[in-house]
């Protein structure tokens, strides 16, 4: 299990494991393996960002179904978990085949090369050439067969190779996105955000960041369900990824939570993506599929940050993240910079 240390003690983790199984039990998680992992490591506290994305599950009273089980293993347990656990066999197979056909033509061809040394010696016998010509013929449209079957052959190799390639690249990108809100989830967005610090540090470019809560999302869950609750996330989802440049990265953070990174883009810049993400949010109306009821607006609180220079991406989320709960604590419904944290904390 990745990032658990093997050294706890029996005792500590005998009593882990208890609270772990309590808990699944109690919020209705089927006692699997993989789900047993995120518990234990919940439990003992290993990443601090699994546990804030459980308590709001938690708090959000959300269903601890089948798609958030598993994003919550391949993020936080094992990243490196993907659906193409068959692809290496498929290799082998394509290989195997392709092998197989190489080698019965090289041995045909190897006795059609004995067959034309035997026409060449008769030629130079000075023998009837009628049937020299007829056997020379029949070797010609066996080497012609055999090279049309090779072909199609590799053909089809190749047909294999570029459906394994397909199926490779839908399986990648489906361990990196959110299966309820089709953004890129926690995995895809930490290796986003790394590579957007290295690149910002070498160029010397700015780098914000801006984070969404929805406000008051516990309540769509409690009034209407949570097919809404999960309407409302699609919807704040779809509005973020409509709203940032295509070099941008859109996420799901955790739970209600959203996120988007902005490569050279400065604090205000951001500030006024996030303003019109907000405004666009507040202006939908949703409604309920199953009655046609209306659902009550929609507004989300939004904190934005910009890169420090050296510092971790920890840090920048860390100050992002408190603007945002400023944001909630002034009455919702608004963006506040990091600038104007740190100015009212001063």
């Amino acid at each position: 299990m990745s990032g658990i240390s093997h050294e706890i003690d029996f005792d500590c983790a005998t009593s882990t494991a208890d609270r772990a199984n309590r808990l699944m039990a109690q919020h209705g998680v089927p006692p699997m393996p993989d789900n047993f992992s995120v518990w234990f490591y919940y439990v003992m506290g290993g990443s601090l960002t699994l546990k804030k994305t459980i308590d709001v599950l938690i708090a959000n009273r959300r269903n601890f179904d089948s798609a958030i089980n598993h994003d919550l293993y391949a993020t936080y347990v094992n990243p490196h978990t993907s659906s193409s656990h068959d692809f290496p066999e498929q290799l082998r197979s394509v290989i195997t085949s392709a092998q197989q056909f190489l080698a019965t033509a090289i041995s045909e061809n190897c006795v059609q090369m004995n067959h034309l040394d035997e026409v060449q010696s008769e030629c130079q016998t000075g023998s009837d050439p009628r049937p020299i010509i007829e056997k020379l013929l029949n070797e010609l449209s066996s080497a012609t067969t055999r090279s049309t079957a090779l072909e199609a052959n590799f053909l089809k190799s190749t047909e294999d190779l570029d459906q394994i390639k397909d199926s490779l690249k839908q399986a990648e990108q489906h361990s990196n996105t959110d299966a309820l809100t089709g953004l890129a989830n926690r995995r895809a967005l930490d290796a986003f955000l790394r590579s957007a610090q290295i690149t910002a540090m070498e160029a010397g470019t700015p780098l914000s960041i801006l984070m969404i809560d929805i406000d008051h999302f516990k309540k769509f869950n409690d009034t209407y369900g949570h097919q809404v609750g999960d309407q409302v996330l699609r919807l704040v989802g779809k509005v973020l990824q409509e709203s940032v440049r295509e070099h941008d990265m859109a996420a799901r953070y955790g739970g209600e939570e959203l996120m988007a990174i902005l490569p050279d883009a400065l604090l205000d810049i951001c500030a006024d993506v996030a303003e019109r993400i907000r405004h666009r949010v507040s202006d939908a109306r949703l409604t309920r599929r199953a009655t046609g009821e209306e659902i009550s607006s929609v507004t989300i609180s939004i904190g934005v940050a910009q890169f420090r220079m050296g510092e971790t991406a920890d840090g920048m989320i860390e100050r992002c993240d408190k603007a945002l709960y400023r944001a909630k604590r002034i009455g919702r419904n608004c963006t506040v910079k990091e600038t104007i944290e740190e100015e009212a904390a001063a």
